[in-house]
C-alpha cells in the first residue's frame, strides 16, 4: 500500500539547478557501454537498461552482505503495478558471476529485474568506492539485523554455498541512480559504507513512483 512520505533528500548530486535532469555525464557515457549479464547469462551494454525509459538503478556490495540482502528484500515488496504506472523500471545490479542471480532473488523474494557486473566496470566508472568511511554515522532504516548476527549469517551462507565464495568483492560500495530515459541523470547516490543506502522510499518519490509502507503496521487514514 503507497505510505508516508520519504525523508527529505540529503545527497542529489545529480540534478541541475532548477531541479530538472542534467545531461549524461563523461562517467556514464564511459559505463554505458559497459556489459551486464542477466540470470541466464545474457549480456547487453549497461545502457539498454535505461535508455528508451526511466530505470532507479540500485547497486549492491554483493549478493552475500546481510545489509544487501535485507535492502533487496525490502526493494521486493515495491508493487511492479506502481513502477508500470509511472513507466519506471527497477534494476539490482551487483557484481559476482551471474550464477549467483537466480538463488539471491529466490532467496530475498525479488521479482524485479536483476543484473550483474562481473569485473565491476560500472562500479570503478562511476565512482563507487572500495572501502568503508567508518566516520560516517548512518543507518539503513531498511536493514534490521546488527552487524554481529548479520555478519554470521552472511559468513554461514558463503560457507555453505555450493562454493565457498563472497560472491563479489566484499570490499565494494554501492549506490543508486535514476537515469533515462536517454542521457538523462536525475539522481545520484554514492555508499560511503555497508549502512548508507539511500531510503527506497526516497528514490521512489524522486522516480516519480508511489512510495510503499515498509513497516507492516496499518495506516491510519483521516476522514
Amino acid at each position: 500500500m503507497a505510505g508516508p512520505a520519504a525523508p527529505p533528500v540529503t545527497r542529489q548530486v545529480g540534478s541541475a539547478r532548477g531541479g530538472g535532469p542534467r545531461r549524461q555525464p563523461g562517467e556514464l557515457r564511459e559505463a554505458a557501454r559497459c556489459p551486464v549479464v542477466d540470470g541466464d547469462g545474457r549480456s547487453i551494454p549497461f545502457e539498454a537498461l535505461y535508455g528508451r525509459q526511466k530505470a532507479i538503478v540500485v547497486f549492491v556490495r554483493n549478493f552475500l552482505c546481510y545489509t544487501c540482502k535485507e535492502y533487496v528484500e525490502d526493494l521486493a515488496k515495491v508493487p511492479k503495478a506502481f513502477l508500470q504506472e509511472a513507466n519506471v523500471r527497477l534494476i539490482v545490479i551487483g557484481q559476482s558471476s551471474y550464477h549467483h542471480i537466480k538463488p539471491f532473488c529466490s532467496l530475498t523474494g525479488y521479482t524485479h529485474e536483476m543484473y550483474v557486473d562481473p569485473q565491476r566496470e560500472i562500479y570503478k566508472t562511476l565512482g563507487m568506492k572500495r572501502g568503508e568511511s567508518n566516520n560516517v554515522s548512518v543507518r539503513s532504516p531498511h536493514v534490521k539485523s546488527n552487524t554481529l548476527l548479520g555478519s554470521i549469517r552472511s559468513v554461514w551462507r558463503a560457507m555453505t554455498g555450493p562454493a565457498f565464495d563472497f560472491q563479489g568483492d566484499p570490499a565494494q560500495q554501492g549506490g543508486a541512480l535514476i537515469l533515462g530515459p536517454g542521457n538523462e541523470v536525475h539522481f545520484l547516490h554514492l555508499d560511503k559504507n555497508r549502512l548508507d543506502h539511500i531510503p527506497i522510499n526516497t528514490v521512489l518519490q524522486l522516480a516519480g513512483v508511489k512510495t510503499v509502507n515498509f513497516t507492516n503496521k496499518p495506516q491510519i487514514i483521516d476522514i
